[in-house]
């Protein structure tokens, strides 16, 4: 059994191991990707991040011989358990090595701290939101890692389950290969709606798409806000996402639709996957990073899927059908030829079949867990 002592972060330098500690866990892990470091920075900056302002949040790290050993940050959704007339905790960020009491202590400093907030179950992996990495992988383990996804060796799954964690939902990812034509009433399906009256909106440069960033974010706030772990946007955090995506995003892969009025009625967003250029880059886009980074993502065959909405009262039209046309005849041209679709929620039966009739192919399970405190 180790000798393992736990220490909240409660300085620079402990909050430089916390983020980092992923180069250690995965230094063997040909699938990981590290992250966008300075993202990574920003995020835990409480004075960057408002979603500080919203939630109780405490971060550990776990140290044997000196040395971390693994990592957690534990999460009282505070607003979000208000709206929704919840009580619950939850964990995220769990990083540990190949040692199941490294495991059991950090959630047990959770577990305790939580019980301070008189919480009732304990989820996760599950951050602020639904925006950030939710869910551990316990199925495509050998499939390579998409940034925004938690990315896990088969271990740390385990650990949860040997702690006594079981599955509160699960999340699947399709994969799509855009080397098939799409059936043909697909796009006359597209033409009808055109015909109706709706406008297809596609950019060639990012300044086009920027004003359209905050009613894009505006119409997530009211479609989204039934998804498990959804949180809306403020106006600050579109600004911080107009920011942090618009700078890797390329425009002809956004589509808007809209009315009559010329009202945002539904969108699209995904980007070329970004995972060779990190990799070589060791999530460090400075000084020299960006080159690799830019380069290997121009080169990405691989679209991968962000947000879409579609506005409550124009659902079921077809308008999915004239966003998916118009993207991935976009990306074909851009010489894509496979999308990975994110986390989709098991119980999200219409989107899955949706995907399916594209003949999509689950290739990813995540899963998040939960235990009654």
């Amino acid at each position: 059994m180790l000798d393992i002592e736990i220490k909240e972060v409660s300085n620079k330098q402990l909050l430089k191991e916390f983020i980092y500690l992923p180069d250690f866990i995965h230094k063997n892990h040909k699938n990981w990707v590290p992250p966008i470091y300075m993202d990574e920075w920003d995020f835990f900056d409480k004075d960057k991040n408002p979603s500080f302002n919203k939630n109780e949040t405490i971060l550990f790290l776990a140290f044997s011989k000196g040395k971390a050993v693994g990592r957690v940050m534990g999460i009282i959704p505070t607003v979000y358990n208000h709206f929704h007339n919840e009580n619950n905790a939850r964990f995220s960020f769990l990083e540990t090595i190949d040692e199941i009491d490294v495991a059991r202590e950090l959630l047990d400093k959770v577990k305790e701290w939580a019980k301070s907030f008189d919480t009732k179950i304990l989820i996760g992996p599950l951050s602020f939101s639904d925006k950030e990495p939710q869910g551990f992988l316990f199925h495509g383990y050998n499939e390579p890692h998409v940034i925004a996804s938690n990315c896990n060796f088969p271990y740390q799954t385990q650990q949860l389950v040997d702690l006594g964690f079981t599955k509160y939902k699960d999340l699947f990812v399709y994969s799509v290969d855009l080397k098939k034509d799409l059936p043909q009433f697909y796009y006359s399906l597209a033409e009808r709606n055109l015909r109706h009256g709706y406008k297809l909106v596609e950019f060639t440069n990012k300044i086009q798409a920027r004003k359209y960033i905050h009613p894009i974010l505006n119409l997530v706030n009211i479609t989204y806000k039934d998804i498990y772990a959804s949180t809306p946007f403020s106006d600050s955090e579109m600004d911080d996402f107009a920011n942090k995506y618009l700078a890797v995003l390329n425009a002809r892969l956004i589509k808007v639709i809209l009315d009559k009025n010329d009202q945002i009625i539904a969108f699209v967003i995904a980007m070329r996957d970004m995972g060779k250029g990190l990799k070589i880059a060791k999530g460090n886009l400075f000084p020299f990073g960006f080159i690799p980074f830019l380069y290997h993502q121009k080169k990405s065959k691989q679209l991968n899927l962000l947000l879409g909405a579609i506005a409550n009262e124009h659902r079921n039209r077809g308008l999915d059908t004239l966003l998916g046309v118009s993207l991935f005849d976009s990306a074909k041209k851009m010489g894509m030829e496979h999308v990975d679709t994110h986390l989709i929620l098991e119980e999200n039966i219409k989107m899955r079949k949706e995907i399916e009739r594209l003949d999509g192919d689950i290739y990813k399970k995540y899963r998040l867990y939960s235990m009654s405190l």
